[in-house]
């Protein structure tokens, strides 16, 4: 078992201790923007700023139970307990009433119990971690501005400027190949960014500081795990 602090969220029932120490630590957190960092030597890296209040340990799913081992952390407090759906509060019960549900698979889950909590200081600076999130959506877009294809002409009255060519033979195969690159939506997927660094983490603040970007807009859900 862990001897770490973990930071008590208000209105929470009595914990049952800390959660077991695990190899790979996980936690959900919310982006709240970039900005520059400064480290000792006196340069200079662009930094994402991640908050990240402790996680509750909402449900422990075994093998025996469900077919598979793996914990439900929750985050994110609403500001009324009326703001969540019955099914949420009941799912919940005697916890405070969190936002957001993420499941983390676990090889072993013992040592878990409900209303556990995971914080920050489960992360030190120089840690390499796994960023994950939903990028920016950019909506429909064409094959210019999604792929980077090279424009057609514009004088002449051509109508091709931003146009795709040909996408299909008249020949053999005399059809268009599945996955040829073409007009698409673009963004509002799940993205991992591997190996960032964690230059600075702040438990009394439950602040983490990650080198580099990572995906999302700001107030977005992100997944932070130990590379």
């Amino acid at each position: 078992m862990s001897d770490e602090k973990t930071t008590a969220i208000e209105g929470a029932p009595e914990s049952p201790g800390p959660a077991p120490a695990i190899k790979k630590p996980v936690l959900l957190g919310r982006k709240l923007g970039m900005l520059q960092h400064f480290k000792e030597d006196g340069s200079v890296v662009a930094a994402t700023v991640i908050a990240a209040e402790a996680n509750v340990v909402t449900q422990v799913r075994t093998k025996e139970r469900d077919g598979y081992s793996a914990i439900q952390l929750g985050f994110g407090r609403a500001k009324k307990r009326e703001r969540l759906t019955k099914p949420a509060l009941g799912h919940l019960r005697d916890l405070p009433p969190l936002t957001v549900l993420r499941e983390v698979r676990l090889d072993d889950v013992e040592g878990f119990a409900t209303g556990q909590q995971i914080g920050v200081e489960r992360f030190t600076a120089g840690d390499k971690v796994h960023v994950s999130g939903v990028s920016k959506g950019k909506g429909f877009q064409g094959p210019v501005h999604l792929h980077h294809f090279s424009r057609g002409p514009k004088s002449h009255g051509s109508d091709h400027l931003r146009r795709q060519g040909a996408v299909g033979s008249g020949t053999t195969p005399g059809r268009v190949l599945k996955g040829l690159r073409m007009a698409s939506h673009q963004g509002a997927d799940k993205v991992t960014v591997r190996n960032l660094e964690i230059p600075r983490a702040d438990p009394a603040r439950a602040v983490l500081v990650i080198a580099g970007a990572v995906p999302g807009s700001r107030n977005g859900i992100v997944m932070v795990r130990k590379a």
